[in-house]
């Protein structure tokens, strides 16, 4: 079976990964410098000897739940892998989410927000009874979508969430691009048209809806992406305004190959940034790993198959500081901006 890398190759330039596996798509023509083997390889101090930066965690404000791997498509760069055969992270059930839940009410954390993630969610039969839980509890909802079949297996049970709890439950589809062609190029022939029809009924139903994208997909800027975004929402009437950056997601591309500066405590002055601003400082995921008898927890969402990004078998022992010792703590977090959540 052909496995996709979870890395953004360039346009028309077919590579093979450390692990053997071809990924060809992309929308440049030219390779970006790769990365030099000798960077992050230490959790303490950069390949220059210069010590790393490092996130201290300041409480569990978003808690991501990963629903499992398994996909109803597969795109042709998914950072996790996402696919209709990949079950690495297997489906979590709804009681041990509840008991995460639990835990972190003991806590005392200061938890205001729980997003769900895959593969796909709604492929995880346990979703609308999480969805409830968290929202029975107080909390805001956010699920993380293509908003195609799966999702509208559902209706009936998102329905009754969005009459009970309101725009506490946020849903973000995913739309690479506002062109159909260029997002059926990452994600098959025909998913962009199956994606609107999903974003239309959400909008027709009054959901709140965010949309993630690609920031640079294509070769545009962001101005020019929010603006064809901005245009695709008018001419179907949906209410998420292109020029909010929580409204509509443009992420970073991620290829944990390419060249990028590694992290170090003197970056936060030069770049005018605070380590509590990163993902890691406020958030933590819930995996299931195939086989596993129970779940564990990762420091962030996009890092959840990296040993070295897992930080305890309870929050509580989540709880301990994260060294930015991957290339996408840097490309997407550091210098992007990015965030998963609010």
């Amino acid at each position: 079976m052909l496995r996709i890398w979870a890395s953004a190759c360039p346009p028309a330039w077919p590579r093979i990964n450390r692990t053997g596996h071809r990924c060809v798509t992309g929308l440049v023509p030219a390779a970006p410098k790769r990365l030099d083997p000798s960077k992050f390889q230490d959790p303490d101090v950069t390949s220059k000897g210069e010590r790393r930066a490092v996130v201290a965690f300041t409480g569990l404000r978003t808690l991501w739940v990963n629903t499992g791997t398994l996909c109803n498509i597969t795109c042709r760069n998914c950072y996790i892998e996402s696919s209709p055969r990949n079950d690495a992270l297997a489906f979590i059930a709804a009681k041990e989410v509840a008991a995460c839940l639990d835990e972190a009410a003991a806590l005392g954390t200061p938890l205001e927000e729980v997003g769900f993630t895959g593969g796909e969610p709604f492929l995880n039969r346990d979703l609308p009874a999480m969805l409830r839980d968290v929202l029975g509890r107080g909390l805001r909802a956010l699920v993380l979508t293509n908003a195609m079949k799966p999702m509208m297996n559902h209706a009936a049970a998102l329905l009754d969430l969005r009459a009970a709890f309101g725009d506490r439950l946020t849903i973000r589809v995913s739309l690479d691009h506002h062109e159909a062609a260029l997002h059926d190029l990452e994600r098959g022939e025909g998913t962009f048209d199956r994606t609107m029809e999903g974003l239309d009924w959400l909008s027709r139903h009054g959901f709140g809806l965010h949309v993630a994208g690609r920031a640079a997909f294509g070769g545009a800027d962001e101005a020019e992406m929010r603006r064809g975004y901005a245009a695709l929402f008018a001419a179907h009437g949906i209410p998420v305004d292109a020029a909010d950056p929580v409204a509509l997601m443009l992420f970073p591309e991620m290829d944990a190959e390419a060249d990028v500066p590694e992290i170090t405590e003197a970056c936060w002055g030069i770049l005018r940034k605070s380590p509590d601003s990163m993902m890691c400082a406020s958030a933590r995921m819930v995996v299931k790993r195939r086989g596993a008898a129970a779940p564990t927890v990762v420091a962030c969402t996009l890092l959840p198959y990296d040993p070295a990004f897992e930080v305890g078998a309870t929050l509580a022992e989540a709880s301990r500081p994260v060294s930015l010792n991957h290339p996408h703590c840097a490309t997407f977090c550091v210098l992007g901006g990015a965030a998963c959540s609010r």
